[in-house]
């Protein structure tokens, strides 16, 4: 057994392993790990320094879970755009491929509350449960782009992720395969150089990654996304707005600076989805338009993402942006990131 598989099984599932370290009561948070499964790594529970930080909140059950009334199950409709077991075909020429059920960290925000690190993912066992979305892939011509996720896909062992990738990378139409994946940040230990040795056969190959604060860009983190930057692989982030975590504009430019220097591109910054389990978490639209107005032309473009929203019922991402125009004709008249008036003639 690999080293992360062992810290992986040493992770946390139950409230009252940690609770009496921080003097809190496990009870009511016990119903919450029945309802949504729970998971921490040693190495991420580590990085909690009291009750309710931004590490915390991300990890921990928190009652309020069971008492949302404003969101829904399956926010993204993915349950009626998957044509077959584990896919989801939304966009025209990309589509999204689940290919395993757990994650090394059941973050108490996830948008697939209702089925990761639960049996509702997966009926089948071994490659056979991926056997239907392999062979959509391969008779769909119009999609060039797929999107490896799950759970998480690095928590497949090194042979199974070979194997799968292999097959995808056997798809002629296939031109870019993406993986989401957020051990960089929860279990870093996952990415050996025998992992990066792995992806590196199957250019073009991309990763997202997800880290939203920044004290989880520790050195074991850094190291991770150096392991894979140095094998070629373009890295992104994918940042939650979250309430209590990251809902301000120091914090976001902290972490997007960080990010960068450790050669991780901030990507999308998002509007938290309307996922049952996590209304708690959610922040006006107006304070990710505030913090997007904090880093545009106050950092560098390199290190400032798309702030978007996933929109209700699977109509997918809708970047959302400061309002900059004031009005648009033979003149465009707008205001600069300043706060200065300015104009630009438009051509006919």
């Amino acid at each position: 057994m690999d080293t992360w598989q062992k810290i992986l099984q040493a992770s946390i599932t139950r409230p009252a392993q940690i609770t009496p370290r921080f003097g809190i009561d496990p009870t009511p948070l016990d119903a919450v790990a029945d309802q949504y499964p729970m998971r921490i790594t040693p190495y991420y529970l580590s990085l909690i320094r009291e009750v309710n930080d931004p590490i915390w909140r991300q990890a921990v059950p928190d009652a309020a879970e069971l008492h949302d009334s404003i969101c829904v199950t399956d926010p993204l409709d993915e349950e009626n755009q998957s044509p077959v077991p584990n896919l989801v075909h939304r966009y025209p020429d990309r589509a999204l491929f689940l290919v395993c059920a757990e994650c090394a960290m059941y973050c108490r925000f996830c948008t697939r509350k209702r089925k990761v690190g639960t049996s509702a993912m997966h009926r089948e066992t071994g490659r056979q449960r991926l056997a239907a979305a392999l062979a959509y892939l391969r008779r769909t011509p119009a999609i060039h782009d797929v999107l490896v996720s799950g759970g998480d896909p690095l928590l497949l062992p090194d042979e199974e992720l070979s194997w799968l990738l292999t097959q995808l990378r056997a798809i002629p139409h296939l031109e870019i395969i993406r993986i989401g994946s957020r051990v960089p940040c929860t279990l870093p230990q996952r990415v050996t150089v025998k992992l990066a040795r792995l992806l590196k056969q199957f250019h073009p190959l991309y990763l997202n990654t997800h880290f939203n604060h920044p004290r989880e860009l520790t050195p074991l983190a850094a190291q991770a996304c150096a392991r894979l930057a140095d094998a070629g692989i373009p890295l992104g982030n994918q940042t939650v707005l979250l309430k209590g975590v990251n809902d301000n504009p120091a914090v976001i430019r902290e972490l997007m600076r960080g990010l960068v220097r450790i050669r991780v591109k901030p990507y999308y910054l998002f509007q938290a989805d309307l996922t049952q389990g996590t209304d708690h978490f959610r922040t006006p639209v107006e304070t990710g338009l505030a913090i997007m107005k904090s880093l545009i032309g106050h950092t560098s473009g390199l290190a400032t993402p798309t702030f978007a929203l996933d929109a209700p019922g699977g109509g997918g991402k809708i970047p959302l942006a400061p309002a900059y125009v004031d009005s648009l004709g033979s003149t465009l008249r707008f205001t600069t990131y300043q706060g200065t008036p300015c104009s630009y003639p438009n051509p006919e």
